[in-house]
């Protein structure tokens, strides 16, 4: 349990508090942007190559456009339970559990779970990829590369106050900026105009690109404690949109110049189309080193509901009560098993842009487009207009297809 001044220290983002929040609007931009951009943007370029620029392009934009208002649907239904006196929602857990009840709650805690491992396996292949393909005269495995970084991040796991990683988290964000900025300049570099590129290649390749796309905004998850943060919360919505047109703007640029550069040589993670310069090399390295480090922020949500659960089983909790120390090694224990399990798994995966489709066309489709309709139906329904009621079970009905036919067509596509 963290005392009162360590609360106070930690991440805004990852860590709401009952009181008043502290990040200003231009902290919380900056929260947004972390929390949402990851290793997905890398495998747009190849999404962009599957289904063609213009779909491409185009399903970026539906994806931001239609995302963004899911997560205003969740600002929402907080808002009317604390105008009702509920003022314990937190997370995306609770306002489950207010608006289905329990099985709710513990089906909203499945997907966030896999959602998360999702997205923490999609950087070990990442980072195994990439230095596997450094050290490619060795004919070294991805796999070992992965296995090799696991002490790495379990040591790292083990940090559980989130303000000790702040310094990591900045030098990861740093390092992800400068990387990303010199792939776009080497992408511009090869571009010689659209021969190389198509339009559109076949409408059935866009649930694939589709479910890229919504993998890029992984952090669905974090908008209510996003929310929560901001020492002015009425102005979330107008910092999101801000947040959100930046965001969109950026993926479709990096998309489609990452395609046009080597049109039907793309890669599933655009750095491995990079040469073995010395700049890219150094855009390989920095990458890995900052998603090393940003590893951890990832699998924190995952720490949080297992290890929640694990105090709530009745030895645990006697353990936990009588002896501190106890429940220090379970934590531990826990957080190292979660380690190595998720690096067995990513070193199984066949595909790193397959993976993230098949992550955003299930789980991730669920969580940001089926739960926040669904709870936004039971939470407000009685005082929704008809225009809002057919929206909302619209955009409910599309996630349920969309889950459905792009899980098909990312496991076809692998």
């Amino acid at each position: 349990m963290a005392t009162g001044e360590e609360a106070q220290g930690k991440a805004p983002l990852l860590e709401p508090s009952q009181g008043a929040g502290t990040s200003s609007s231009l902290q919380t931009l900056g929260n947004i942007v972390v929390s949402i951009v990851g290793t997905g943007i890398l495998g747009l370029p190849f999404a962009f190559k599957v289904a063609g620029w213009l779909p491409g392009s185009l399903g970026v934009a539906i994806v931001g456009l239609s995302m963004h208002y899911t997560m205003n649907l969740l600002v929402r239904c907080r808002s009317r339970l604390e105008a009702d006196g509920s003022m314990d929602v937190l997370t995306f857990g609770d306002l489950a559990e207010k608006a289905l009840g329990m099985p709710g709650r513990y089906l909203t805690e499945t997907l966030v779970l896999i959602s998360q491992s999702g997205g923490s396996v999609a950087y070990l292949i990442f980072i195994g990829q990439n230095l596997s393909s450094l050290f490619k005269f060795y004919s070294l495995d991805f796999s070992l590369f992965i296995f090799l970084l696991v002490p790495i991040e379990i040591a790292l796991s083990w940090i559980r106050s989130l303000s000790s990683l702040a310094p990591f988290s900045a030098f990861a964000d740093l390092c992800n900026v400068l990387a990303m900025a010199i792939v776009v300049r080497e992408d511009l570099q090869l571009f010689s105009g659209f021969s190389n590129a198509k339009a559109i290649t076949t409408l059935k390749a866009l649930p694939f690109a589709g479910g890229v796309a919504v993998f890029c905004f992984e952090g669905f998850s974090m908008t209510l404690a996003l929310e929560a943060s901001m020492v002015q919360r009425e102005n979330f919505y107008r910092i999101l949109s801000l947040a959100f047109s930046g965001i969109t703007l950026v993926y479709i640029i990096f998309g489609f110049f990452g395609y046009l550069a080597y049109g039907d040589q793309t890669r599933d993670i655009i750095t491995l189309n990079l040469t073995n310069s010395w700049s890219a090399m150094a855009v390989k390295i920095g990458l890995c080193v900052g998603l090393t480090f940003t590893f951890p922020i990832m699998m924190h949500p995952i720490h949080e509901i297992l290890e929640k659960k694990m105090r709530e089983v009745g030895w645990v909790k006697k353990v936990c009560n009588d002896v501190d120390r106890g429940e220090r090694i379970g934590v531990y224990m826990l957080r190292s098993v979660m380690v190595l399990v998720l690096a067995i798994i990513a070193s199984f995966v066949p595909g790193f842009g397959a993976f993230i489709s098949l992550v955003g066309s299930t789980v991730c489709a669920l969580l940001s487009y089926v739960l926040p309709s669904l709870f936004h139906m039971r939470l407000l329904g009685s005082d929704l207009s008809l225009r809002r009621k057919v929206l909302d079970g619209f955009i409910l009905v599309l996630g349920l297809v969309f889950a459905g036919y792009g899980t098909l067509s990312a496991l076809s596509t692998s």
